[in-house]
C-alpha cells in the first residue's frame, strides 16, 4: 500500500470505524457550540462526506481544486452554507474537517505497523489533503456569511425607507438614523418609484429621527431634492429642529430653493395647501 493511495484503502477498509469515532468526536465539539444540530443529522452529514470523499480519492489525485473533487467541495459548500444559517461560527464549522485527522491518523498508524517512512508520508499526504478541505470550508463559510449580512442590511435599508401616502398627491418618507450614500440611494428608488406609481406631486422628507446633520447629509438631501424636482414632483423637508438648523448654517449648505418645516404636522398642512385641500372645523 502506497502513500498516495493508503487514504483511499483505510477510508474503504475501517470506513465504520472512523465514522463512529469522528462522530463522537463532532458530537462533543457541537455541544458547546452556538449553532443547534442533532446528532443524527451529525451522523448523516459524516456518511454522506465520506461517501463523496472515498469517490474522490479513488482517482488518486489528491488536489482537491481538481474536477474528481467537484462533489467534495460542493457538499463542504452546501454544509458552510448550513451552518451560516444555524448559528455555528467558522471554527466551529472548520472543525468538521479538521476532527477528522484523528480516527484517520490512527487508523493509518495501525495499518502501517512497524513502517515507520510509510506512516509519516501517509500521515503527511492525509494532513495536507484535509488541511485543504478545512481552508475551503472556511472560505466558503466566510463568502457565505458576507451574503447573508450584505443581504440583511439590504432588507434593514428598505425596512428603514418606507414610503407612506399621507393624501392623494402627497407621499411622505420619515428618515431614522444615519443618511450615508448606500442609503441616499436606496431612499432614492424607493421614493422615486412611488412617486411614478401614485403620481404623486409633493414628498414630504421627515429628518425628525436623523440624529445629526453634517455637510455629507446635507448633500444627500439635496440630490434627493434635485431628483425629486427632475421627476416634476415637489419636495418639503420636516423635522429641522433649532440644532439642525444652527448646523446647516455653520456648515454653509445652501438649501435655498428648498421648503423646510420645522415638524412633519406643518409639512403637510403645506402640502395640502399647495395641493389645494381645505379644512374645516366642525
Amino acid at each position: 500500500m502506497s502513500a498516495k493511495n493508503s487514504i483511499s484503502v483505510i477510508i474503504q477498509k475501517r470506513r465504520a470505524e472512523i465514522q463512529n469515532e469522528w462522530v463522537r468526536l463532532l458530537t462533543a465539539a457541537v455541544a458547546s457550540s452556538k449553532g443547534g444540530i442533532s446528532p443524527k443529522d451529525l451522523a448523516q452529514q459524516a456518511e454522506q462526506f465520506l461517501a463523496v470523499l472515498d469517490t474522490a480519492l479513488q482517482s488518486q489525485n489528491l488536489n482537491v481544486g481538481a474536477r474528481e473533487w467537484d462533489g467534495v467541495r460542493a457538499f463542504l459548500e452546501d454544509l458552510s452554507r448550513q451552518r451560516v444559517l444555524a448559528g455555528f461560527a467558522s471554527d466551529e464549522t472548520a472543525t468538521f474537517i479538521f476532527s477528522l485527522k484523528r480516527p484517520i491518523f490512527a487508523a493509518l498508524r495501525e495499518e502501517s505497523g512497524n513502517d515507520a517512512a510509510q506512516l509519516a508520508e501517509a500521515t503527511w499526504r492525509a494532513s495536507d489533503l484535509l488541511d485543504q478541505l478545512g481552508l475551503h470550508t472556511i472560505k466558503t463559510f466566510q463568502k457565505a456569511r458576507e451574503d447573508v449580512i450584505s443581504r440583511q442590511q439590504q432588507e434593514l435599508l428598505e425596512l428603514s425607507t418606507p414610503v407612506v401616502k399621507l393624501w392623494d398627491g402627497i407621499l411622505a418618507l420619515p428618515m431614522i438614523g444615519t443618511l450615508d450614500s448606500a442609503r441616499t440611494q436606496i431612499v432614492m428608488e424607493s421614493l422615486l418609484q412611488k412617486i411614478v406609481d401614485t403620481e404623486s406631486q409633493i414628498a414630504i422628507i421627515d429628518i425628525t429621527g436623523v440624529p445629526t446633520v453634517d455637510t455629507l447629509v446635507a448633500q444627500h438631501l439635496l440630490k434627493t431634492v434635485t431628483a425629486l424636482r427632475l421627476m416634476g414632483a415637489d419636495c418639503i423637508i420636516s423635522g429641522v429642529r433649532p440644532q439642525i438648523a444652527q448646523t446647516i448654517v455653520h456648515l454653509g449648505v445652501d438649501l435655498e430653493g428648498v421648503t423646510t418645516k420645522a415638524n412633519l404636522a406643518d409639512a403637510l398642512a403645506l402640502a395640502l395647501k399647495r395641493t389645494g385641500v381645505t379644512f374645516t372645523k366642525l
